[in-house]
């Protein structure tokens, strides 16, 4: 479709009339841009590990690495203050908008760069250490908060969801500067990924990569969408607008049977458990307790409409409820799913 016009003035209209823009029409581009230095950050930490390999960045709609292809999405946001402040005001948060967040993720998205460039996921030993590729993504996944088996780098857990994130996740402490993994990771099974990442990308050092493709998916000239069917589609995605997506979870610990009817409520069991259980997960994934406590109360009003009551012991309860809220407040927050081109 021909590109639209866009006011000149497109950065100072109110949310209402810039939602009405297209993605394809944005006046942006890398250049110039906060992350444009971070991306120049991101190449010498790579450069002093000797690593040298195609990597290609372009703007879309997220946060992702085409499958099979050298280069990185970045999330258009990223590219004005204006965006990022109708990304906040739609989901919340920015991902990647704070520059530590931002190279985590882009040491993140470089492990599976590489992983690309190098066909890295056809070896055997790659596979015998971070399981294989081959295994379809998840839609959810339900994490391990105790194992040690895993590295934690982006959000607690994620290294859980599928191989390709273990590996990618491994990387990206691995190249992480002064990241101290060695005695970070002592003693846990994890170390075993690290020092077998270590020696692999050391072997890569002058090594000519195997794939240099580095073809654009879903560019943003491409992307015809408006952002206000976007956020839509995000926002439904991430649960934002649907307290109804927690429903399956809450029917483990809560029910509304009959035999129940005489239990302490689920609303009211929350009401006394708030303050220390959203403190717990603000611990474990450093979110805001005020973003823990919007998602907690969001689940109350939902306990509340589906009359659920305790149906498991109150200590069964208080431990599984915070492993649920802590996958629903990153599922609130964070896309955090590597985006596979198919």
């Amino acid at each position: 479709m021909p590109r639209q016009t866009v006011p000149a003035n497109w950065a100072d209209l109110p949310d209402e009339e810039l939602l009405n823009l297209r993605l394809a029409d944005l006046p942006i581009h890398l250049e110039g841009t906060v992350v444009e230095s971070r991306i120049g950050q991101l190449r010498s930490e790579l450069e002093a590990r000797g690593l040298k390999f195609p990597l290609h960045f372009y703007l879309s709609d997220e946060w992702f690495t085409p499958d099979g292809r050298a280069a990185m999405a970045v999330p258009f946001y990223l590219a004005h203050p204006r965006l990022e402040r109708l990304e906040k005001s739609q989901m919340l948060a920015v991902e990647g908008g704070e520059h530590d967040w931002c190279m985590r993720i882009l040491r993140h998205e470089a492990g599976h760069v590489i992983d690309n460039a190098y066909k890295l996921r056809l070896r055997r030993q790659r596979r015998q250490v971070f399981g294989s590729s081959a295994q379809p993504y998840p839609e959810f996944y339900t994490p391990r908060p105790y194992s040690k088996s895993f590295v934690m780098h982006l959000d607690p857990w994620y290294a859980q969801s599928h191989p390709d994130e273990d590996f990618a996740e491994t990387f990206a402490v691995w190249l992480t500067p002064e990241a101290q993994w060695k005695p970070r990771y002592a003693g846990w099974p994890a170390i075993k990924k690290l020092e077998y990442m270590d020696a692999l990308m050391k072997s890569l050092v002058g090594k000519r990569p195997l794939l240099d493709d580095i073809d654009e998916v879903d560019p943003l000239p491409r992307l015809n969408r408006t952002l206000r069917y976007h956020y839509r589609r995000k926002r439904r995605h991430h649960g934002v607008d649907h307290p109804a997506f927690y429903d399956r979870d809450l029917r483990r610990l809560f029910s509304d049977a009959p035999e129940h009817a005489g239990h302490l409520t689920a609303a009211q069991f929350l009401a006394r458990i708030r303050r220390p259980v959203r403190k717990v997960v603000a611990d474990w994934t450093g979110i805001y307790q005020y973003t823990i406590d919007k998602v907690l109360e969001d689940i109350i009003v939902r306990c509340r409409e589906l009359r659920l009551r305790l149906a498991v012991p109150e200590d069964q309860a208080l431990q599984e409820f915070t492993v649920l809220l802590t996958v629903q407040v990153m599922n609130y927050l964070h896309s955090g799913r590597h985006r596979v081109a198919l």
